[in-house]
């Protein structure tokens, strides 16, 4: 019996626990409420009209008169709140008290309905049983969301006619009373079947959501640092860019890629590389800060959108510490790597005006930062702007351009201090155009490697390197700079070694400089072409040795026969004990491992002088000669060799 009536009193409980479906119940009650007024209204004032003949005013008149003026008063607050947004406390509160108005309106309207009746006559009785029976039906129907409201309805409006019909005596009465328990079983058993499946329809809506929800996160998110992925990212650029041109606002776009990445990745494995990748998504993660939104964009680079019209010295600060995060150790099994990272960020709308033109300006600025301020922040500017203009010329120009006619070699001696003579001749392009002139490799090179066109640039050059070679004595190497797309790609390299051997030049007075940036590229392949070159006998130098990342890992793990110093340790070497020690230990370091060691930059007599005390052998430099035609090689070779060694070492 206690299970009974705690069954029964459970029915006019609310779901308390479950907002997502009490949310759902009041949403869709709420836009019917309206239309229970507007029953209860329009059939009381049915029955009202019918019984003022009948009954004495205060029945007929006044009471119906209050009951409707209540359900007019609650049928415009439920309009004027059909649009509104509510808590979930406020919610639950309304409902209850819907319940409980539900309730004492039913009793009222029933207690009406019930003194009215025996003022009537037969055709205005039959008035009112109709007029209750439809009002509780639709009031019903409307409140089906609502099922305590609803069982309160039929309860309080039915439970009273049935009793009285039933004791009225009249036999067809009594059988309107058990017609009427009848068809209340069946409501109420309607309704208990309809809330049930409401209830699971709405957990079935909650769980698709969820899976929705679940895939869409997925979808846009990167599931080795749990970062958002790179379709978020311009779904989201797309996104505060609308906001941010709307509002007559500002903010910043920047891609950061991560320096030094790819040996940590080629030497240890793709999993010690993902489990870095990973660290570096935490630390990015932490080191993020309000309005600030980051996202992996694929590989080794990161991205990041900071709002609130960022200025150039915050953006930089920011990136900073961002840079100074990932520099910081990485724990590998039992030793350490260490990382850096380069950031370029473009400015919304002083950079560009569209999301895909800003995203390309914050790729130039990363480009700028890769080639020229490794480890550092830049910030796309008009200096860039212009560089970006003058680049298109130079790859419309580059397009159109016959290599073989338009571009040239010049060569600069690498002198041996030993005996004053050049032991090699270094080729360096230049490039005449038609159009635009002389254009300096420093603009032409960087748009041909970008523009895929270095390959064939590459080999219209190093043939007609060879062919000067051949015009030069045995004894004189050429050496011949190679770019990170000509020796990560095999095809380029077998290609190259096609040249050579049909070029007549013997491969072992070649050298190939190449640089850790193109090493870095994709160290695997570059490994290989190195030894595919020196299994032919050609040499191979790193050039800028020092600029860069992990060189003495490149010098311990590729056979090499020469390094580059760079020039700036040389432009000092006079006046610095730092730049003194540098050169002293790398010429220790040469010859410890059987290597020729080249010093760039020597301009001056007291540099030279200086480099020959701490036993260097190899120099180059304006202070020998200049970089010079095919034709005045043969000349310079003639004339050092009418010249006493000591003059020509400036002794």
């Amino acid at each position: 019996m206690k299970c009974l009536f705690a069954a029964f009193f459970d029915l006019f409980r609310f779901p308390t626990g479950n907002m997502p479906l009490v949310r759902a119940q009041f949403d869709a009650f709420s836009k019917q409420i309206p239309l229970l007024y507007f029953i209860l209204t329009t059939n009381s004032l049915a029955a009202a009209w019918t019984f003022t003949q009948f009954a004495p005013a205060w029945l007929a008149v006044y009471i119906p008169t209050a009951l409707c003026t209540l359900c007019g008063v609650r049928c415009l607050w439920w309009w004027q709140a059909r649009k509104q947004t509510f808590s979930d406390a406020y919610i639950i509160k309304h409902m209850r008290t819907t319940s409980q108005l539900a309730a004492l309106l039913t009793f009222g309207f029933t207690i009406w309905g019930l003194l009215l009746y025996p003022y009537g006559d037969a055709y205005a009785r039959g008035q009112v049983v109709f007029c209750m029976a439809l009002t509780v039906i639709g009031c019903v129907f409307c409140l089906m969301h609502l099922r305590p409201a609803a069982l309160s309805v039929t309860l309080f409006a039915n439970g009273p006619f049935i009793l009285f019909f039933f004791l009225e005596g009249h036999g067809s009465l009594k059988a309107v009373a058990v017609n009427l328990a009848l068809v209340s079983v069946a409501m109420i058993m309607i309704l208990l079947v309809y809330s049930r499946d409401f209830a699971r329809l709405v957990e079935s809506q909650a769980e698709t959501r969820r899976l929705s929800d679940e895939n869409f996160r997925i979808a846009n998110l990167d599931a080795l640092t749990d970062l958002p992925n790179r379709r978020w990212f311009f779904a989201e650029l797309e996104r505060r860019h609308g906001e941010a041109t709307a509002a007559g606002a500002g903010f910043a776009v920047g891609i950061i890629d991560l320096d030094g990445f790819k040996p940590v990745n080629d030497t240890y494995g793709h999993m010690t590389g993902d489990k870095v990748l990973s660290e570096v998504g935490r630390r990015l993660s932490k080191a993020g800060r309000d309005g600030v939104t980051l996202a992996r964009l694929g590989g080794d680079e990161f991205g990041f959108i900071m709002g609130d019209d960022p200025s150039e010295e915050r953006l930089k600060t920011f990136g900073a510490a961002l840079i100074e995060t990932v520099r910081l150790p990485f724990a590998i099994g039992g030793s350490h790597a260490a990382l850096g990272a380069s950031i370029g960020v473009a400015r919304y709308p002083d950079s560009a005006d569209t999301p895909e033109s800003l995203f390309e300006r914050a790729d130039y600025a990363l480009y700028h930062a890769k080639r020229n301020q490794r480890g550092h922040v830049v910030v796309f500017s008009n200096r860039h702007e212009e560089q970006i203009r003058s680049h298109g010329v130079i790859e419309q120009a580059l397009q159109a351009a016959n290599f073989e006619a338009e571009m040239s070699l010049v060569y600069q001696p690498i002198v041996d201090t030993r005996t004053g003579r050049a032991s090699t001749f270094e080729a360096l392009a230049r490039w005449n155009s038609p159009s635009l002139g002389a254009v300096s490799p420093g603009d032409f090179i960087p748009v041909a490697e970008r523009t895929g066109q270095v390959r064939d640039l590459t080999l219209a050059l190093l043939g007609k390197a060879l062919r000067a070679a051949a015009q030069w004595p045995e004894t004189v190497r050429i050496s011949f700079n190679l770019s990170a797309h000509d020796i990560s790609q095999a095809e380029s390299v077998i290609q190259i070694i096609a040249l050579i051997n049909r070029s007549g030049v013997s491969p072992k007075r070649i050298d190939f400089e190449i640089t850790e940036t193109s090493i870095s590229y994709d160290f695997q392949q570059a490994r290989a072409a190195v030894i595919a070159f020196r299994a032919l006998g050609l040499g191979i130098s790193l050039d800028d040795f020092g600029t860069g990342y992990s060189s003495l890992s490149h010098v311990h793990r590729l056979a090499l026969d020469k390094i580059k110093v760079d020039r700036s340790f040389v432009a000092d070497v006079t006046t610095n004990p730092v730049s003194h020690k540098i050169i002293k230990s790398l010429s220790a370091l040469c010859a410890d491992m059987g290597l020729a060691c080249v010093l760039e930059g020597v301009e001056t007599a007291a540099q030279l002088e200086v480099l020959q005390a701490l036993g260097c052998i190899y120099v180059q430099g304006y202070y020998f000669a200049r970089p010079m035609p095919e034709q005045d090689v043969v000349h310079y070779l003639e004339s050092e060799h009418k010249l006493p060694s000591r003059r020509r070492m400036g002794k």
